[in-house]
Protein backbone atom coordinates (compact mmCIF):
# COMPACT_ATOMS: atom_id res chain seq x y z
CA UNK A 1 0.00 0.00 0.00
CA UNK A 2 2.39 2.69 -1.21
CA UNK A 3 0.35 5.09 -3.38
CA UNK A 4 -3.11 4.62 -1.84
CA UNK A 5 -2.62 7.28 0.84
CA UNK A 6 -0.16 8.90 3.20
CA UNK A 7 1.38 6.90 6.05
CA UNK A 8 3.98 7.45 8.76
CA UNK A 9 6.24 4.39 8.70
CA UNK A 10 7.54 1.93 6.13
CA UNK A 11 5.86 -1.48 6.00
CA UNK A 12 6.98 -4.66 4.28
CA UNK A 13 6.14 -4.78 0.53
CA UNK A 14 5.94 -0.97 0.32
CA UNK A 15 7.46 0.73 -2.71
CA UNK A 16 9.67 3.54 -1.39
CA UNK A 17 11.95 6.17 -2.92
CA UNK A 18 15.61 6.17 -1.85
CA UNK A 19 16.81 9.77 -2.20
CA UNK A 20 20.58 10.13 -2.62
CA UNK A 21 20.60 13.52 -4.38
CA UNK A 22 18.32 15.62 -6.56
CA UNK A 23 19.47 13.70 -9.65
CA UNK A 24 19.95 10.33 -7.96
CA UNK A 25 16.77 8.63 -6.72
CA UNK A 26 15.63 5.00 -6.87
CA UNK A 27 12.27 3.28 -6.46
CA UNK A 28 12.67 0.01 -4.51
CA UNK A 29 10.29 -2.53 -2.99
CA UNK A 30 10.83 -3.36 0.68
CA UNK A 31 11.07 -7.16 0.76
CA UNK A 32 13.40 -9.53 2.59
CA UNK A 33 14.20 -11.77 -0.38
CA UNK A 34 14.25 -11.65 -4.16
CA UNK A 35 14.86 -14.13 -6.96
CA UNK A 36 18.23 -13.81 -8.69
CA UNK A 37 19.09 -14.69 -12.29
CA UNK A 38 19.65 -18.32 -11.32
CA UNK A 39 16.16 -18.60 -9.84
CA UNK A 40 17.39 -18.74 -6.24
CA UNK A 41 16.05 -16.70 -3.31
CA UNK A 42 18.67 -14.31 -1.96
CA UNK A 43 18.70 -11.37 0.45
CA UNK A 44 17.27 -8.22 -1.11
CA UNK A 45 20.28 -5.89 -0.94
CA UNK A 46 20.23 -2.66 -2.95
CA UNK A 47 23.58 -1.29 -4.15
CA UNK A 48 24.24 2.44 -4.48
CA UNK A 49 27.32 4.59 -5.05
CA UNK A 50 27.31 5.23 -1.29
CA UNK A 51 27.17 1.58 -0.33
CA UNK A 52 24.65 -1.20 0.16
CA UNK A 53 21.34 -1.35 2.02
CA UNK A 54 19.32 -4.36 3.15
CA UNK A 55 15.86 -3.23 2.16
CA UNK A 56 14.06 -5.19 4.87
CA UNK A 57 15.87 -2.99 7.41
CA UNK A 58 13.63 -0.11 6.29
CA UNK A 59 10.56 -1.67 7.91
CA UNK A 60 9.49 0.53 10.82
CA UNK A 61 11.50 3.55 9.65
CA UNK A 62 9.64 6.85 9.43
CA UNK A 63 9.12 8.27 5.96
CA UNK A 64 11.42 11.25 5.47
CA UNK A 65 14.06 9.85 7.84
CA UNK A 66 17.77 9.42 7.17
CA UNK A 67 18.99 5.82 6.75
CA UNK A 68 22.54 4.51 7.00
CA UNK A 69 24.30 2.94 4.04
CA UNK A 70 27.60 1.08 4.27
CA UNK A 71 29.51 4.11 2.89
CA UNK A 72 27.10 6.97 3.44
CA UNK A 73 23.42 7.70 3.91
CA UNK A 74 20.13 8.33 2.08
CA UNK A 75 16.60 9.52 2.80
CA UNK A 76 13.59 7.21 2.55
CA UNK A 77 10.60 8.97 0.96
CA UNK A 78 7.00 7.96 0.40
CA UNK A 79 6.35 7.71 -3.34
CA UNK A 80 4.18 10.17 -5.23
CA UNK A 81 3.22 10.16 -8.93
CA UNK A 82 5.87 12.86 -9.53
CA UNK A 83 8.65 10.84 -7.86
CA UNK A 84 7.47 7.68 -9.61
CA UNK A 85 7.78 9.44 -12.99
CA UNK A 86 11.44 10.19 -12.19
CA UNK A 87 12.31 6.66 -11.01
CA UNK A 88 10.04 4.16 -12.78
CA UNK A 89 11.39 1.35 -15.00
CA UNK A 90 10.93 2.47 -18.61
CA UNK A 91 9.01 0.02 -20.76
CA UNK A 92 8.26 2.79 -23.29
CA UNK A 93 8.90 6.50 -23.72
CA UNK A 94 7.03 8.25 -20.91
CA UNK A 95 5.17 11.52 -20.35
CA UNK A 96 6.85 13.81 -17.81
CA UNK A 97 5.46 16.07 -15.10
CA UNK A 98 5.35 19.29 -17.15
CA UNK A 99 2.97 17.70 -19.68
CA UNK A 100 1.14 15.62 -17.05
CA UNK A 101 0.18 18.70 -15.03
CA UNK A 102 -1.35 20.39 -18.10
CA UNK A 103 -3.18 17.19 -19.11
CA UNK A 104 -4.82 16.76 -15.70
CA UNK A 105 -5.74 20.46 -15.61
CA UNK A 106 -7.16 20.68 -19.14
CA UNK A 107 -9.14 17.43 -18.87
CA UNK A 108 -10.88 18.90 -15.80
CA UNK A 109 -10.40 15.66 -13.87
CA UNK A 110 -11.64 15.50 -10.29
CA UNK A 111 -12.54 12.85 -7.69
CA UNK A 112 -15.36 10.78 -9.15
CA UNK A 113 -14.38 11.29 -12.81
CA UNK A 114 -14.33 8.31 -15.19
CA UNK A 115 -11.32 8.56 -17.51
CA UNK A 116 -10.02 6.58 -20.49
CA UNK A 117 -6.28 6.40 -21.20
CA UNK A 118 -4.67 4.78 -24.24
CA UNK A 119 -1.92 3.60 -24.22
CA UNK A 120 -0.77 2.66 -20.77
CA UNK A 121 2.95 2.33 -21.55
CA UNK A 122 5.09 2.56 -18.41
CA UNK A 123 2.26 3.97 -16.28
CA UNK A 124 3.78 7.41 -15.72
CA UNK A 125 0.59 9.35 -16.52
CA UNK A 126 -1.63 6.60 -15.11
CA UNK A 127 -0.49 7.19 -11.52
CA UNK A 128 -1.33 10.91 -11.73
CA UNK A 129 -4.74 10.19 -13.29
CA UNK A 130 -5.56 7.66 -10.56
CA UNK A 131 -4.62 10.15 -7.83
CA UNK A 132 -6.90 12.75 -9.44
CA UNK A 133 -9.99 10.48 -9.75
CA UNK A 134 -9.84 8.37 -6.58
CA UNK A 135 -11.51 7.39 -4.37
CA UNK A 136 -14.90 7.47 -6.16
CA UNK A 137 -13.70 7.69 -9.77
CA UNK A 138 -12.05 5.16 -12.07
CA UNK A 139 -9.37 4.96 -14.75
CA UNK A 140 -9.76 2.63 -17.74
CA UNK A 141 -6.36 2.26 -19.39
CA UNK A 142 -5.68 0.42 -22.67
CA UNK A 143 -2.52 -0.97 -24.26
CA UNK A 144 -2.21 -3.03 -27.46
CA UNK A 145 0.89 -4.84 -26.08
CA UNK A 146 -0.19 -7.79 -23.90
CA UNK A 147 3.00 -8.07 -21.81
CA UNK A 148 3.03 -4.32 -21.04
CA UNK A 149 -0.63 -4.44 -20.05
CA UNK A 150 -0.01 -7.33 -17.66
CA UNK A 151 3.05 -5.67 -16.11
CA UNK A 152 1.08 -2.46 -15.55
CA UNK A 153 -1.79 -4.44 -13.97
CA UNK A 154 0.60 -6.11 -11.51
CA UNK A 155 2.29 -2.79 -10.75
CA UNK A 156 -0.99 -1.06 -9.88
CA UNK A 157 -1.90 -3.91 -7.52
CA UNK A 158 1.55 -3.80 -5.91
CA UNK A 159 1.19 -0.05 -5.35
CA UNK A 160 -2.19 -0.43 -3.66
CA UNK A 161 -4.22 1.40 -6.32
CA UNK A 162 -5.58 -1.56 -8.29
CA UNK A 163 -9.16 -0.87 -7.15
CA UNK A 164 -9.18 2.47 -9.00
CA UNK A 165 -7.96 1.24 -12.39
CA UNK A 166 -8.87 -1.39 -14.97
CA UNK A 167 -6.18 -2.42 -17.49
CA UNK A 168 -7.20 -3.72 -20.93
CA UNK A 169 -5.15 -5.47 -23.62
CA UNK A 170 -6.88 -4.05 -26.69
CA UNK A 171 -6.28 -2.22 -29.98
CA UNK A 172 -8.60 0.75 -29.49
CA UNK A 173 -8.09 2.16 -32.99
CA UNK A 174 -9.67 -0.95 -34.49
CA UNK A 175 -11.92 -2.26 -31.72
CA UNK A 176 -12.86 0.82 -29.67
CA UNK A 177 -13.05 1.09 -25.90
CA UNK A 178 -15.57 -1.78 -25.29
CA UNK A 179 -19.34 -1.38 -25.37
CA UNK A 180 -19.49 -1.25 -21.57
CA UNK A 181 -17.85 2.22 -21.63
CA UNK A 182 -20.16 3.75 -24.23
CA UNK A 183 -21.83 6.80 -22.70
CA UNK A 184 -19.95 6.42 -19.40
CA UNK A 185 -16.80 8.57 -19.65
CA UNK A 186 -15.93 12.16 -18.64
CA UNK A 187 -12.51 12.47 -20.32
CA UNK A 188 -10.39 10.66 -22.92
CA UNK A 189 -6.60 10.75 -23.28
CA UNK A 190 -4.78 9.23 -26.28
CA UNK A 191 -1.07 8.55 -26.70
CA UNK A 192 -1.21 6.68 -30.01
CA UNK A 193 0.62 6.76 -33.38
CA UNK A 194 -2.70 7.43 -35.18
CA UNK A 195 -5.01 9.11 -32.65
CA UNK A 196 -7.46 10.25 -35.35
CA UNK A 197 -8.56 6.62 -35.77
CA UNK A 198 -9.74 6.53 -32.14
CA UNK A 199 -11.66 9.82 -32.23
CA UNK A 200 -14.98 8.19 -33.36
CA UNK A 201 -14.70 5.69 -30.48
CA UNK A 202 -14.11 8.57 -28.04
CA UNK A 203 -17.37 10.18 -29.21
CA UNK A 204 -19.25 6.99 -28.31
CA UNK A 205 -17.59 6.80 -24.89
CA UNK A 206 -18.51 10.31 -23.70
CA UNK A 207 -21.49 10.81 -21.40
CA UNK A 208 -24.56 12.64 -22.68
CA UNK A 209 -23.21 15.72 -20.91
CA UNK A 210 -20.09 15.66 -23.15
CA UNK A 211 -16.48 15.68 -21.99
CA UNK A 212 -12.88 16.70 -22.55
CA UNK A 213 -10.40 15.17 -24.99
CA UNK A 214 -6.58 15.18 -25.15
CA UNK A 215 -4.09 13.62 -27.55
CA UNK A 216 -0.30 13.55 -27.12
CA UNK A 217 1.74 13.35 -30.35
CA UNK A 218 5.46 13.89 -30.98
CA UNK A 219 4.92 15.14 -34.57
CA UNK A 220 2.87 18.15 -35.67
CA UNK A 221 1.54 16.18 -38.67
CA UNK A 222 -0.13 13.75 -36.23
CA UNK A 223 -1.70 16.67 -34.37
CA UNK A 224 -2.97 18.17 -37.63
CA UNK A 225 -4.70 14.96 -38.67
CA UNK A 226 -6.16 14.58 -35.18
CA UNK A 227 -7.53 18.16 -35.32
CA UNK A 228 -9.17 17.40 -38.68
CA UNK A 229 -10.87 14.32 -37.18
CA UNK A 230 -12.00 16.32 -34.14
CA UNK A 231 -13.51 19.00 -36.39
CA UNK A 232 -15.28 16.36 -38.49
CA UNK A 233 -16.89 14.90 -35.36
CA UNK A 234 -18.13 18.30 -34.13
CA UNK A 235 -15.66 18.89 -31.29
CA UNK A 236 -15.29 22.47 -30.06
CA UNK A 237 -12.47 24.55 -28.51
CA UNK A 238 -9.80 22.63 -30.44
CA UNK A 239 -6.28 23.79 -29.61
CA UNK A 240 -2.75 22.39 -29.77
CA UNK A 241 0.05 23.46 -27.45
CA UNK A 242 3.62 22.53 -26.57
CA UNK A 243 4.79 22.67 -22.96
CA UNK A 244 8.41 23.85 -22.60
CA UNK A 245 9.88 23.35 -19.14
CA UNK A 246 12.49 26.10 -18.82
CA UNK A 247 14.68 26.75 -15.78
CA UNK A 248 15.29 30.32 -14.56
CA UNK A 249 18.85 30.84 -13.26
CA UNK A 250 19.17 33.41 -10.47
CA UNK A 251 22.35 35.52 -10.67
CA UNK A 252 23.81 38.58 -8.99
CA UNK A 253 25.10 41.13 -11.49
CA UNK A 254 26.95 44.46 -11.26
CA UNK A 255 25.86 47.09 -13.74
CA UNK A 256 26.99 50.71 -14.19
CA UNK A 257 24.39 53.28 -13.16
CA UNK A 258 24.49 56.93 -14.18
CA UNK A 259 24.05 59.00 -10.99
CA UNK A 260 22.59 62.38 -12.00
CA UNK A 261 23.36 65.59 -10.08
CA UNK A 262 21.50 68.87 -10.71
CA UNK A 263 23.79 71.89 -11.19
CA UNK A 264 22.56 75.47 -11.62
CA UNK A 265 24.03 77.47 -14.51
CA UNK A 266 23.43 81.19 -15.09
CA UNK A 267 21.85 82.06 -18.40
CA UNK A 268 22.73 85.28 -20.28
CA UNK A 269 19.39 86.88 -19.39
CA UNK A 270 20.22 86.56 -15.68
CA UNK A 271 17.98 83.53 -15.04
CA UNK A 272 19.15 80.23 -13.59
CA UNK A 273 18.90 77.06 -15.71
CA UNK A 274 19.09 73.57 -14.17
CA UNK A 275 21.35 71.16 -15.99
CA UNK A 276 22.55 67.68 -15.11
CA UNK A 277 25.92 66.05 -15.09
CA UNK A 278 26.54 62.34 -14.60
CA UNK A 279 29.03 60.13 -12.82
CA UNK A 280 29.22 56.92 -14.90
CA UNK A 281 31.62 55.19 -12.49
CA UNK A 282 28.90 54.12 -10.01
CA UNK A 283 28.21 50.34 -9.96
CA UNK A 284 25.03 48.83 -8.59
CA UNK A 285 24.48 45.22 -7.52
CA UNK A 286 21.16 43.66 -8.64
CA UNK A 287 19.62 40.18 -8.49
CA UNK A 288 18.20 39.03 -11.82
CA UNK A 289 17.22 35.87 -13.67
CA UNK A 290 18.39 34.46 -16.99
CA UNK A 291 17.47 31.44 -19.09
CA UNK A 292 19.95 28.68 -20.00
CA UNK A 293 21.80 29.10 -23.28
CA UNK A 294 20.62 25.65 -24.40
CA UNK A 295 16.83 25.46 -24.60
CA UNK A 296 15.08 22.25 -23.47
CA UNK A 297 14.23 19.73 -26.17
CA UNK A 298 10.85 18.95 -27.69
CA UNK A 299 8.65 16.32 -26.00
CA UNK A 300 5.34 16.41 -27.81
CA UNK A 301 2.25 18.36 -28.86
CA UNK A 302 -0.88 18.30 -26.72
CA UNK A 303 -4.18 18.64 -28.59
CA UNK A 304 -7.22 19.48 -26.44
CA UNK A 305 -10.87 19.69 -27.38
CA UNK A 306 -14.35 19.69 -25.86
CA UNK A 307 -17.14 17.37 -26.95
CA UNK A 308 -20.44 19.21 -26.43
CA UNK A 309 -23.50 17.65 -24.76
CA UNK A 310 -25.16 15.04 -26.93
CA UNK A 311 -28.58 15.85 -28.36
Amino acid sequence: MSFAGTKSVVEENDTVILYLSINNMHAVQVTAKLTNKDGKLVDNVFQTQFGALKLISLVGKEYGSKVKLTKGWAYVLQPSPELWTLTLPHRTQIIYTADISMIVYQLEIKPGSVVIESGTGSGSLSHSLIRAVKSTGHLHTFDFHEVRAQMAREEFQQHGIGDFVTVYHRDVCTNGFTEALNGAVDAVFLDLPAPWLAVPHAVKAFKNSGGRFCSFSPCIEQSQRCCEALDTHKFAEIQTMEIIHMESIVKTRHIPVLELDFVKHKKTEGENEEKTQGNPQEMRKIVTTTHPQNLPGHTGFLTFATYPPKR
